[in-house]
């Protein structure tokens, strides 16, 4: 079992009879329920925990599972914080109300549980393999932080939804994202992504509510540049993927598209962000063992740039050689990490 708040505790740190009581307190610390589990004597789990300012980022994989959290509980000691939960295998059985009526989720659903209510939440690996587990990315954060009423919350806590499509799909694809990144991320950057991680949360929720109108400038418009870095890297590859398209896709104008991004991208124009994307693709592509055999024109193509001297040129004023060059030096560069790793 791992466990990561700033460092990182290996599996065989904690005792085996111990595992189940250390999994259960750092999934208590914000996701206060009764944890029970029929392999507690031999719990195999792992936990990835991670402070953005005042949100918290989750990544669990874990066996069958029980989470109550009960009315009792919840009068003792409310942290007033939503649960955000990403399923990415398994299946979730949750039931909220009195009349035990049950929604089920599966792998690529989202959904919000607000910790003043109560709920019973069952979690089992997928059927057919016995060394499947459930895994899980999700965040918690504090109620107060969702720029929308709490009222018209209240008819989504608790639904599934796909992360699959739409608003919720970019969210669902952050959230990803953001656990692979998680061990190189810097003290500066977390505060930040935790703002944004919220404001696409709010973006999310108020497309389903039909309340865009509700969001705060601020918040909608760090939630659309979310959405435009996402679409650019999804789009990298074409040649026409220019401000104009970008901002025809977003349904606004160029030149707010391009005061939006100045403002949230620490004043890097949007051009040039694609442009330094585009590069550090054909820097990581011309290094690649896999790729060597590829001409450095068909790079170029990959990374959305159509001709090998645009490429060429653009390449030696942000590197100092050219991709050729680079390409060549690059196995003695992994030949000499490789001996240092040693």
């Amino acid at each position: 079992m791992t466990a990561r708040t700033g460092n990182v505790l290996r599996g065989e740190d904690v005792p085996a009879r111990e595992r189940f009581d250390y999994w259960r307190e750092l999934i208590g610390r914000t996701r206060a329920s009764e944890v029970t589990s029929a392999h507690a004597d031999d719990f195999r789990a792992e936990m990835r925990r991670l402070e953005l300012g005042p949100v918290t980022l989750l990544r669990t994989s874990f066996p069958s599972t029980r989470f109550r959290r009960t009315a009792g509980m919840v009068r003792r000691s409310d942290p007033e914080v939503y649960h955000l939960t990403l399923l990415l295998d398994g299946g979730l059985a949750l039931t909220r109300d009195a009349r035990g009526r049950t929604e089920t989720f599966t792998p690529g659903d989202l959904h919000v549980l607000d910790s003043s209510d109560p709920f019973d939440l069952r979690a089992s690996p997928a059927p057919g393999r016995a060394d499947r587990r459930v895994e899980a990315v999700g965040i918690d954060f504090p109620t107060c932080l969702l720029p929308l009423p709490p009222q018209r919350l209240r008819e989504l806590l608790g639904r599934g939804f796909s992360g699959r499509e739409g608003t919720s799909a970019l969210l669902a694809d952050f959230l990803v994202g953001l656990d692979r990144q998680a061990a190189l991320l810097g003290d500066a950057e977390a505060p930040r992504l935790g703002t944004v991680v919220v404001d696409l949360v709010a973006a999310w929720l108020a497309r389903e509510l039909d309340a865009e109108a509700a969001l705060p400038d601020d918040a909608r418009g760090r939630a659309l540049v979310q959405n435009v870095r996402t679409f650019v890297r999804r789009n990298l590859h074409d040649p026409e993927l220019t401000p104009t398209v970008i901002a025809g896709a977003h349904h606004v104008s160029v030149s707010y598209l391009h005061r939006l991004f100045t403002r949230h991208g620490d004043g890097e124009t949007l051009a040039a962000w694609i442009r330094r994307l585009r590069l550090a693709k054909a820097h990581r592509d011309l290094a690649d063992p896999a790729l060597r055999g590829l001409p450095v024109q068909a790079v170029a193509a990959r990374c959305g740039i159509p001709r090998a001297s645009d490429l060429s040129r653009a390449f030696r004023a942000a590197y100092g050689l050219s991709p050729s060059e680079h390409r060549r030096r690059a196995p003695a560069e992994r030949a000499g990490d490789d001996h240092a790793g040693g």
